[in-house]
């Protein structure tokens, strides 16, 4: 889950990136003068431009795909501590 968020993010950004480069095509014959003067800067706010929705993502995607994962597991749970389970290959296993 934290790829698939992390490719999402990075696409994301490059998608970004792209509109903005589209956007600001005025500033290309200066582009070699910004890029010496800001591209720590620039690196770093694509870093945590990036960092900020591979979070937000990942969120999401948390909220999405594990709602009801605690009631699930609970649910199994106590249907293996019963007698009458349908596992009964793997009680050996489990710890009381």
């Amino acid at each position: 889950m934290i790829a698939n968020c992390a490719f999402l993010a990075a696409l994301t950004v490059f998608l970004l990136a792209g509109w903005l480069a589209g956007e600001l095509r005025f500033l290309a014959p200066h582009k070699s003068l910004l890029f010496h003067l800001y591209a720590p800067l620039l690196g770093g706010v694509t870093l945590v431009l990036f960092l900020n929705l591979c979070a937000i993502y990942y969120s999401v995607a948390r909220w999405l795909f594990l709602r009801e994962t605690g009631r699930k597991l609970l649910h199994l749970d106590r249907q293996l501590a019963t007698d009458d389970t349908a596992i009964e290959d793997l009680r050996p296993f489990l710890k009381s």
